[in-house]
């Protein structure tokens, strides 16, 4: 299990995370920053504060409970987060896209150590882990399965399935977060496929639910730990977000979806943001 720091500490990893997310999109001309940042406290809390089990020098054991990226266009942060984590070396993130680099624009099972699942076609990340689950409980083994999703996927007819199917089976190892940023790549989520009343309809599925303030790590940490003792049905953490948190010329500009900072000028601005914040 991750270690557990305080919340100085936390702060300190989620700044960390956040500078490597940018050096590693903007060395890179490409990758998902602004969807990356949205979800950096929500990692920091699952990995940092001792919620997941795992072991980063023993990846494949048995024992781990299992993350799985759903929204998998926030790879830099995945990638960042298990660099923190120690599953493999920092320098691996300046390879972020290139051709023949197993640190892909999306994550792929089998690359890297600590990704779980290759993911990147939204709405298949909660289905992974009921399989996961499933499994688990055909060979007696004793682990939860951890689901980031992102709020456009939610528009994506296989989440509401696998929804169903999660409760039908009283999943109550599976804990799904949230990440309601309110933004996708074309726009406004209202706009584009409105998803209101969000919490009501996870919980016309058989779900508990909790909503939670997305970039304040003792709440998000807090809350997971009440969805682990709840019983008998799956969770999910409805979490509020900022698109491209952290950065005041990228936090809820769609346009940024999809891109990297290129400019020097901005890049210098966008760290030095970070650094203050």
């Amino acid at each position: 299990m991750g270690s557990i720091a305080n919340k100085n500490e936390l702060k300190i990893i989620a700044r960390e995370l956040r500078l490597d997310i940018l050096e590693a999109t903007t060395k890179a001309e490409s990758g998902h920053l602004s969807s990356s940042f949205s979800s950096v406290e929500i990692l920091t809390a699952l990995f940092f504060n001792g919620i997941l089990r795992y072991r980063s020098d023993e990846p494949l054991w048995p024992e781990r409970d299992r993350f799985i990226m759903s929204k998998g266009h926030a790879a830099p942060l995945l990638y960042a987060v298990l660099a923190k984590a120690g599953y493999f070396s920092r320098d691996e993130l300046w390879r972020l896209r290139q051709a023949g680099s197993p640190v892909q624009g999306h994550p792929i099972l089998g690359c890297m150590p600590g990704v779980e699942a290759t993911t990147g076609s939204l709405g298949q990340g909660i289905s992974l882990a009921i399989g996961h689950i499933l499994g688990a409980r055909l060979i007696k083994k004793d682990f939860s399965a951890y689901v980031l999703i992102g709020d456009g996927e939610c528009q994506a007819g296989q989440i509401w399935e696998s929804a169903m199917a999660a409760a039908h089976y009283q999943m109550q190892e599976l804990i799904v977060i949230l990440d309601y940023n309110k933004f996708q790549e074309m726009g406004p989520i209202s706009r584009e496929m409105g998803l209101e009343p969000l919490t009501e309809k996870w919980q016309s599925f058989g779900w508990y639910t909790q909503e939670v303030d997305g970039h304040d790590v003792q709440k998000i940490s807090a809350a997971l730990k009440t969805l682990q003792e709840v019983k008998e049905k799956p969770s999910i953490l409805i979490a509020h977000t900022v698109k491209g948190k952290g950065i005041s010329f990228v936090e809820k500009d769609f346009t940024w979806h999809g891109r990297a900072i290129k400019d020097p000028e901005q890049y210098e601005m966008a760290k030095k943001e970070i650094l203050c914040g």
